[in-house]
């Protein structure tokens, strides 16, 4: 014990009283017994004696007390020798290798400024596990998500300072080691408060016959301004391949304005991108009741909901792409090329029959045909009836440089302090936002209060924990992003893994994770260990294996996710998780009506238990990475994505050689990269990892996998994505297997100079991966 503080005190009375102090030591702070001793002053006038009487009971004593001292130091001995066997037994227990079973050991004495927990030097993993399971409360999940999500909460509004306030004061009540803030400027843009986005049908002079009204409240961030006419093309969910089918049905798209419905798993800045891509001059996005319930009776929106979201192709400020954007940073004026140069705008589904019951054209492809009342699906662009007629819309949305607050409070590690698990949370929102940032942030705080408790009561971390609280996460994750931008030089090096807890309740039944595939091992750890939400007494691997296997929840992580950025952008393994009801799921993100009632009516009043199984399996990820020795994951998964590769190219292998093309070196590389991961994996399991110096060189190459797949041939500012398998532009493996499949389906559009530079691109970038992965440069297994 570092400190005690005893307090003397002279007043009367009699014994000893402790009370609860605070002690803080190696930076933990622990509760202590603070003693009070009273002492009792002798009465005024009182004599002490010997008499004799006195003295023969004390002499007899004596003689007595010898006697019992040889039995005493009999039983001492065995006492000892008992003692000293059962400290060795725990030190040697505390000296094996550990390997993330029950059985694991945390050597509290071993670590560096450790002190021993309450109950002893040492502490089990299934101590800690029933550690977090005692710490999280359900009610406090449900309570916090209540608070966040009372109304409204945009950056820079009074209503987002004042939750950015509260959150701040929470965290800093839990006597983190660290409370901090980051702030940046970002443009972000607004509704126009002078002019209303509007939409109109005019006739073939331009004139307008009439003005259809629109949600005031719904818009698309990053939309292109001012104001476009055209005809009228439905494009089904406006993804790539439904533009190809337009186009090969001879549908005019060049200058026509798009109907698009929401869906499809593409974001409305992909279906906006990809409408650009085919000549059209605007987007118009609503919900079809065949994707999104339409009764809100039945948890459905009604009819002239809107969905809104951004629409800029990235994520961060779109005019600072790949720099931060810190008020000092002086870059010159440029441009993220994500933001479109169309307009997009969000329309209710009554908006979206009234245009499309109006259609004339060729009928809709098989599988297009949604659930709007009175509609036959026609493709458009014309409109029935006499006279031509089109669409005008006008987009108003303006700039507004805005200070975004990034919250963050940390929980340091005793042995590598210096590398951190990463957990965060959107806070803003355009709506009161229950799913898409109340529940982050509650979910993200009662983390931060579990840990902070566990801590107090002997848990020590062997890496940091960081909790953090995001804004600007509505305009396309734009304050993580920016942090990113801003440390990313130092990330790569300490970043262990994020976990993005947006978004993570949209039901209580079915799971799906996106992910980086080295923390699906994790993962499935995890659910072992976590009671379903809905079906008691059962695991969710349990539910998960009846549902066709826990790898078919694992997916790849896409462009709109809080956890996409950290991977394709700064290589952290990076995970979101989430929890809905169905396919539909809940429908009211991004809308108005995101409440805490709705979100319990859909749970049947489960939003605690669901919320704790979530916090737990989170929880449960983030102690294992920060408890053992070597970190557990799986730096051999990519080796299975690169021999896919190698499969397809050795299809196209005589195409390829009659163009003087071999694929000799991406099988090369993909071979080194193979043996670099079986070979650390192999140098692990054979070495004593209680060697902190060892166990701190695997940890190192293990966390900067992803960074390694990160393109160094591509411009950060012009490519931020640069991960070569879950990146965005030509660099990457989707964009080189694309190109490729042209040589049989398209032979006459195959770039053989654009398919070289491909090749090389993403060969260099593997066969660097795995020099890496070697380790020192004398361990690189390239032979002639």
């Amino acid at each position: 014990m570092d400190s005690v503080t005893g307090l003397i005190s002279g007043a009367a009375g009699g014994g000893a009283q402790a009370n609860e102090g605070v002690e803080e030591g190696g930076g933990v702070r622990r509760r202590v017994p603070a003693v009070e001793l009273k002492l009792v002053p002798l009465e005024e006038g009182s004599e002490v004696t010997l008499n004799s009487d006195i003295t023969s009971a004390v002499m007899l004593q004596q003689q007595m007390d010898r006697r019992k001292a040889v039995v005493y130091l009999t039983l001492s001995g065995l006492l000892i020798f008992t003692t000293a066997f059962l400290l060795g037994y725990v030190a040697f227990r505390g000296m094996c290798r550990l390997c993330g079973n029950d059985g694991d050991l945390i050597p509290l004495s071993d670590a560096p400024g450790a002190q021993h927990s309450p109950e002893g030097g040492v502490m089990y993993m299934a101590e800690l596990r029933e550690m977090l399971k005692k710490y999280l409360k359900e009610e406090r999940i449900e309570n916090t998500l209540r608070r966040v999500s009372r109304a409204s909460h945009p950056p820079g509004s009074s209503e987002g300072n004042a939750v950015a306030r509260e959150i701040l004061q929470n965290l800093q009540n839990l006597r983190m080691d660290h409370t901090w803030t980051d702030s940046h400027y970002a443009t972000l843009q607004f509704p126009s408060r002078t002019q209303r986005n509007a939409l109109w049908l005019v006739d073939s002079e331009g004139a307008e016959l009439e003005e259809i009204q629109l949600d005031s409240e719904g818009y698309c961030a990053y939309s292109a301004t001012g104001k476009a006419t055209g005809g009228v093309v439905y494009v089904n969910y406006g993804r790539r391949e439904d533009f190809d089918q337009l186009r090969a049905m001879g549908v005019a798209l060049n200058g026509s304005i798009a109907v698009a419905r929401v869906g499809g798993a593409v974001s409305f800045a992909e279906k906006v991108w990809h409408a650009q891509e085919a000549g059209l001059v605007g987007v118009l996005i609503y919900p079809d009741p065949a994707d999104v319930p339409q009764d809100p009776r039945r948890l459905g929106l009604h009819s002239n909901a809107v969905i809104s979201e951004h629409v800029h192709l990235g994520s961060g400020d779109p005019f600072t792409p790949g720099f931060p954007s810190f008020n000092h940073t002086q870059f010159p004026s440029t441009q993220s090329s994500g933001l479109p140069i169309i307009l997009a705008q969000p329309i209710s589904a009554n908006v979206a029959s009234k245009l499309l019951s109006q259609l004339s054209g060729a009928g809709c492809p098989r599988g297009w045909q949604g659930r709007l009342p009175y509609v036959q699906c026609v493709l458009g662009p014309g409109f029935t009836g006499p006279g031509e007629r089109r669409v005008k819309m006008a987009v108003y949305n303006t700039m507004k440089p805005v200070l975004l607050n990034n919250i963050f409070a940390s929980i340091e590690g005793k042995n590598e302090p210096d590398h951190y698990i990463i957990i965060g949370a959107q806070r803003d929102s355009w709506g009161p936002g229950a799913v898409k940032s109340g529940v982050g942030t509650a979910l993200l705080m009662e983390l931060a209060r579990t840990f902070s408790n566990m801590v107090e009561n002997g848990f020590y971390p062997r890496r940091s924990l960081l909790f953090v609280s995001w804004d600007g996460g509505d305009f396309g994750n734009v304050g993580a992003t920016e942090w990113l931008e801003g440390y990313l030089t130092m990330l790569h090096l300490k970043a262990v893994a994020y976990f993005s807890l947006d978004q993570a309740i949209l039901g209580d039944d079915i799971l799906s994770v996106y992910t980086s595939p080295l923390l699906a091992d994790l993962i499935e750890g995890a659910l072992k260990q976590v009671e379903h939400p809905k079906h008691t007494g059962q695991s969710i691997l349990s539910l998960v294996r009846r549902q066709g296997g826990w790898r078919n929840i694992v997916k790849p992580l896409y462009l709109n996710s809080g956890a996409y950025s950290f991977t394709a952008f700064g290589g952290v393994p990076a995970m979101q998780l989430h929890f809905t009801e169905d396919a539909r799921s809940y429908p009211f993100v991004n809308t108005q009506l995101d409440s805490v009632g709705r979100l319990q009516e859909l749970l049947q009043g489960r939003l605690g238990s669901v919320g704790r199984a979530v916090t737990e399996l989170v929880g449960l990820m983030a102690l294992k990475l920060s408890h053992d020795h070597i970190l557990p994951l799986d730096v051999t998964c990519y080796s299975n994505t690169a021999q896919q590769l190698s499969s397809t190219l050795n299809q196209h292998t005589k195409q390829l050689q009659s163009r003087g093309l071999s694929p000799q070196w991406v099988f090369s590389a993909r071979g080194d990269y193979s043996r670099a991961a079986k070979n650390l994996h192999e140098a692990i399991k054979n070495s004593d990892i209680q060697d902190e110096r060892l166990a701190r060189l695997y940890n190192t190459r293990i966390m900067r996998v992803e960074y390694y797949f990160l393109s160094q041939y591509v411009s950060v500012v012009e490519t931020p994505f640069r991960h070569v398998f879950h990146g965005r532009g030509d660099h990457t493996l989707s964009a080189l297997a694309d190109h490729l499949s042209l040589l049989h389906s398209a032979p006459h559009l195959f770039d053989e100079a654009r398919f070289r530079r491909q090749l090389a691109l993403f060969t260099w970038t593997l066969q660097g991966a795995a020099n890496a992965l070697s380790g020192d440069v004398w361990n690189i297994d390239n032979p002639l």
